[in-house]
C-alpha cells in the first residue's frame, strides 16, 4: 500500500526482454535502502525489486501490466515517478493508493494557471462513476484531487512542489498516464451495484 506522496524520480536506466515482459533497472537516491522482495511504485504500479546495488534497483514487468499500464512506453533515459511501500508508523499525508492501476488516460491539455498549471485528462468512458469533483485520484502513482470534470475527461491543478518534484514537469500533451480511482470510492459503487441486483 502507499500514500500517493512522490519520495523520489528515478532514471529508467536499463530494459531487457524478458519470455513474458520485461526487466527494469531504475537509478534511485534511494536504492541503497531497497531489499529483494520489497514493493515499489513505479508510476503508480507496484513492483517486487529482484534486484538492487547502492545506485540502482530492479524489477520485472508482466505483459499484463505493459498492456494495461505506461510502464510498457518506458524507453532508458525516462523519469518514474518512485514511492515506498506504507509503514506502520507513516503518516499518510496523501490517500490510500494501492498500486494497482485501473486504466490509463491520455493528457489533452497542459495549461499554466499563476504559479499552477491545469491538466486535462481524457479517460475511458466506463469509469466515469469514479470520478468525483473533489476526490481523489492517483496519476503516474500522485495522489491528487480532482478539481473539475467534464464528458470524458477531467482536470486536476498541480501546485509547482508537485510540477516539479515528480515526473509531471516532462509529460507532454498525448502523453498517457497510469490512473487509479480511489479505492473507496470503488467499494461504495461495488455495494451499490450489488444492492441493485
Amino acid at each position: 500500500m502507499f500514500t500517493g506522496i512522490i519520495k523520489s524520480v528515478g532514471t529508467v536506466e536499463t530494459i531487457t526482454s524478458l519470455e513474458g515482459g520485461k526487466e527494469i533497472t531504475i537509478a534511485s537516491d534511494f536504492a541503497d535502502n531497497v531489499s529483494i522482495d520489497q514493493s515499489i511504485s513505479i508510476n503508480g504500479v507496484c513492483h517486487t525489486a529482484t534486484a538492487c546495488d547502492v545506485k540502482t534497483f530492479t524489477v520485472q514487468s508482466v505483459e499484463e501490466t505493459l498492456r494495461k499500464t505506461n510502464i510498457g512506453d518506458l524507453k532508458e533515459g525516462d523519469s518514474v515517478n518512485l514511492e515506498r511501500s506504507l509503514r506502520p508508523d507513516q503518516l499518510i499525508d496523501g490517500h490510500i493508493v494501492q498500486g494497482h492501476v485501473d486504466a490509463t488516460g491520455i493528457i489533452k491539455k497542459i495549461e499554466q494557471e499563476g504559479t499552477d498549471w491545469l491538466f486535462t485528462i481524457e479517460y475511458p468512458e466506463e469509469y466515469s462513476n469514479l470520478i468525483v469533483g473533489r476526490g481523489s485520484i492517483a496519476i503516474d502513482g500522485i495522489s491528487l484531487t480532482v478539481a473539475s470534470e467534464e464528458g470524458q475527461t477531467f482536470k486536476v491543478a498541480i501546485i509547482p512542489y508537485t510540477f516539479e518534484h515528480t515526473n509531471l514537469h516532462a509529460k507532454e500533451v498525448g502523453d498517457t498516464v497510469n490512473l487509479e480511482f480511489d479505492v473507496l470510492g470503488k467499494y461504495v459503487v461495488k455495494y451499490l451495484e450489488n444492492r441493485e441486483k
